[in-house]
């Protein structure tokens, strides 16, 4: 091991993230008394599904803290005991610092680099640290498919539009399309109501029938339903329009997004012929579910698996435990199932560390977080059969369509790449044809290309991990490259 790593206490557990598993995988430590670290790349608690603005624009703005989220109270309870445990020197909280690349040493200690998320000038380089047991809560992030127009600004994800609108009260667009497929389109557009936007439009490429597939999970989470008839009201009251089976197919403007073009789709998300129309538009907000962060994972060898949605996760047991000894997984990371799934799966990853290192656990409390994560689970995998990412969405694209917006590549390279390269596999497309070779290394269209890559009867966990697998997990200076330890290992290969 490395003489310059940070000394963390043996007894200490180091948590990746402050989302909702994150935070209630601290909570149950602090609240054992068992000492950790928790590292988060924002500045303020509570993820992606939490975030909210600081105190300033609250007081500002005249808006509460909480305007726009669910189980908040949650949040601020657990948010208030972990401000106590940092408090007693129980809880080591680092926000704004990101985990960019991680290894194991000889001693099989998880080897943690570290860069600061929110660069202050002058600050100092974090010093990397080496613990014995780890949580990863690293969460997921939008999962985009391409479309003609989908780099015209204008055109944001999802998630993006939410972030802005939690974090600054601030619309993206005042007359937006919200499109792609899932519930998490409906809260998105109720947030754009609420903010002053107008003539809104929702357009999932799926019916709600699909809900039908799969009737006894659907009913496995109250809350959910509840929510549905709370958008529901929403978009009543604001007049939102929502359109089942439509997709945005393009989007067209002069130097930004000013209208879009909606199709009709059928169940298998072709065209139905004829049935395409215009409408204006300053702002597609597009998402298609999400995917897992699974750098750090798969940067240690975890084993993995396909979920029903299609996305690359982490193969864990019922308490979160991975293939790699003292690593435990918990969220988004083991399958998006939403935040209240998350809060289950981080409590019981921490009482499964508890019990690891010899401590008393509740038998009782396992018990009920098991079925309440059953249940979840459940929840999830109907929510996938009934929002399923449509089979046919390539054949909305043209062959000038950008699919990797980094490295500018285009539909008809990649459709050429086969006959012209040899190339059978979504990883022979990233290499040779560069698409998800660029500044994003594939987060944006990974998913795309291993779509359009794949091949009848190919091993998906290979081509999806192929495309996942980033030994550099977060953008991070050259300078603090230079002055990593020399063991770190910074290439696929294994070179130095």
């Amino acid at each position: 091991m490395s003489t310059d790593l940070e000394s963390i206490s043996s007894s200490s557990i180091v948590i990746v993230g402050a989302g909702p598993a994150g935070l209630a995988a601290a909570s149950t430590l602090t609240a054992a008394g068992r000492p950790c670290v928790l590292i988060d790349m924002s500045v303020r608690p509570g993820g992606q599904f939490w975030r909210h603005p600081g105190t300033d624009l609250v007081l500002a703005s005249k808006t509460k803290e909480n305007q726009g989220h669910h189980h908040w109270s949650a949040f601020t309870q657990m948010r208030s005991q972990l401000e106590d445990a940092a408090r007693s020197g129980l809880l080591d909280y680092r926000p704004g610092q990101q985990v960019w690349a991680i290894e194991q040493d000889a001693d099989k200690h998880f080897l943690l680099y570290l860069t600061e998320s929110v660069r202050s000038q002058g600050a100092p380089r974090p010093a990397p640290v080496a613990v014995s047991t780890l949580i990863l809560a690293t969460g997921a992030y939008d999962r985009q498919l391409p479309f003609p127009g989908w780099t015209l600004p204008g055109v944001m994800a999802a998630g993006g539009v939410q972030a802005l609108l939690k974090s600054s009260r601030v619309p993206a667009g005042l007359r937006p399309v919200v499109a792609g497929t899932g519930p998490f389109l409906m809260p998105v557009a109720a947030g754009l109501a609420r903010a002053g936007a107008e003539h809104i439009q929702v357009c999932d490429a799926n019916s709600l029938t699909g809900w039908a597939r799969d009737p006894w999970g659907a009913v496995q989470a109250p809350s959910k339903g509840l929510e549905g008839v709370e958008y529901a009201g929403s978009f009543l009251r604001h007049r939102v329009r929502m359109r089942m089976r439509t997709a945005v197919v393009a989007a067209m403007g002069d130097g930004r997004v000013e209208a879009v073009r909606l199709a009709r789709l059928t169940r298998d998300g072709s065209v139905i012929q004829g049935s395409e129309w215009e409408i204006p538009a300053d702002l597609v907000a597009t998402g298609w579910g999400f995917t897992p962060s699974l750098e750090l994972p798969l940067a240690l060898g975890t084993a993995t698996r396909v979920d029903t949605d299609g996305s690359l996760i982490v193969d864990a047991d019922p308490d979160g435990r991975t293939s790699v000894p003292g690593l435990l997984a918990a969220g988004e990371i083991v399958g998006v199932a939403g935040a209240v799934q998350a809060l289950t799966q981080g409590e019981l990853a921490a009482l499964a560390a508890l019990s690891d290192s010899g401590a008393s656990v509740s038998a009782s409390r396992r018990r009920k977080l098991h079925s309440r994560s059953r249940r979840g689970a459940r929840f999830a995998r109907a929510m996938n059969k009934a929002a399923p990412v449509p089979q046919n969405w390539s054949s909305w694209l043209t062959d000038e369509t950008i699919v990797c917006r980094c490295e500018e590549v285009t539909h008809g390279v990649l459709k050429q790449m086969p006959t012209d390269l040899d190339a059978q596999e979504p990883r022979t497309l990233r290499v040779a044809g560069r698409a998800g070779m660029g500044m994003c290394q594939g987060r944006v269209c990974g998913f795309a290309v291993s779509c359009l890559g794949h091949r009848e009867g190919g091993d998906r966990v290979a081509e999806l991990t192929s495309l996942g697998r980033r030994p550099v997990a977060a953008p991070v200076p050259l300078a603090e490259i230079a002055q990593t330890p020399s063991q770190l290992q910074i290439s696929g290969t294994g070179a130095q």
